[in-house]
């Protein structure tokens, strides 16, 4: 059952950033361990028919993380980054997508994780991207979609974790 949770994305033409908005019938602490629990990211990021491996995954102030999103066909996407900050109420970390004709088209994300009355969390992701040209890229890439889809599989992650 999808959930009524809907997810936003607002990119104003000629920016380099982007921002993500989503509630979660989940308190923060759920949230937020969903985002570092290896066991349970890897359930629940990126988009519907990918496999993810989880190479590296060290969900502290410093750490560094890899993954492979595998399609059905056996193509596969890396991404890698580094935490920078890791609390319950903000998490920041940078994000590079390993598919760029180059290097160096690293992205800045800053989560922030607010509770909501009911035990309802609402987080917002502002990404800050190299350029609007990148960001624009990576609208066009259908990023949406596999946020939208992840975040559909959290729901149900979360539903089983209260």
């Amino acid at each position: 059952m999808p959930s009524k949770n809907k997810t936003i994305v607002t990119a104003e033409p000629g920016k380099q950033e982007l921002f993500i908005t989503r509630e979660f019938d989940a308190p923060r602490e759920l949230v937020y361990k969903a985002h570092i629990d290896p066991k349970l990211y890897a359930q629940w990021l990126g988009p519907h028919g990918y496999e993810m491996i989880l190479e590296k995954f060290e969900p502290v102030s410093g750490g560094k993380y890899r993954y492979i999103h595998k399609d059905k066909a056996g193509n596969e996407y890396g991404f890698h980054g580094t935490f920078h900050t890791m609390t319950e109420k903000l998490m920041i970390q940078t994000f590079e997508f390993e598919g760029m004709p180059e290097p160096g088209h690293v992205t800045l994300d800053t989560m922030r994780l607010e509770k909501l009355p009911n035990d309802r969390t609402r987080v917002t992701i502002q990404s800050v991207f190299q350029s609007v040209a990148d960001r624009d890229g990576m609208v066009q890439s259908g990023m949406e979609t596999g946020v939208r889809e992840g975040y559909e599989r959290l729901d149900e992650i979360l539903t089983g974790m209260k």
